[in-house]
């Protein structure tokens, strides 16, 4: 959320619909709940037990359905603040956080860290992407690369920019390290 309220400032987004869209956009993650990536059931169950007005709940469930990354079925958000929430969500995913992030996920699921024989697989829809059993490497190619030219805003792309060059240079270490260099 802090993140995401910084790039609001700075892009002149409505705030309270970023902050609340960020904080709820994951309580329905398909990951979490089994659910489908569209769900919002939860989100809207939080809202009303805290009175939050239905024109807002309506813009926050919009975005909530448009932020997360569905491989080649990815959407961008219609509003400024889905954008904004969007870019957040991504940036999350960059850098030494996100690299972090890969790891404990890929470790969480039993991925492997690596496979030099496995490749990634970059042409894949959203039902595919959901599906794929990876490696951790690999998820950098599937995705998490992908993401600083995904970027919606300015301020979003301008941060991913460093943390995108963060992995690549990680991502040459690690080959380095792998292949005894």
């Amino acid at each position: 959320m802090r993140i995401a309220k910084y790039i609001a400032k700075i892009e002149g987004a409505n705030t309270e619909i970023v902050e609340l869209a960020s904080l709820l956009h994951d309580v329905d993650d398909y990951k979490i709940t089994g659910r489908n990536m569209d769900s919002v059931e939860n989100a809207c169950k939080l809202m009303n037990k805290y009175n939050i007005d239905k024109q807002v709940q309506l813009q926050v469930t919009d975005i909530i359905k448009t932020v997360s990354f569905k491989a080649n079925d990815t959407e961008i958000p219609s509003s400024l603040e889905g954008k904004v929430v969007q870019d957040a969500d991504r940036l999350d995913a960059l850098g030494a956080i996100g690299i972090a992030r890969a790891f404990a996920y890929g470790g969480s699921r039993g991925n492997m860290i690596y496979n030099p024989n496995s490749k990634p697989n970059l042409n894949m829809n959203s039902d595919e992407y959901v599906k794929n059993k990876t490696t951790t490497i690999n998820h950098f190619y599937e995705k998490l690369l992908l993401l600083k030219d995904m970027m919606n805003t300015e301020t979003g792309y301008n941060i991913a920019i460093k943390r995108d060059q963060f992995m690549r240079d990680f991502l040459e270490e690690f080959y380095r390290e792998w292949n005894n260099i």
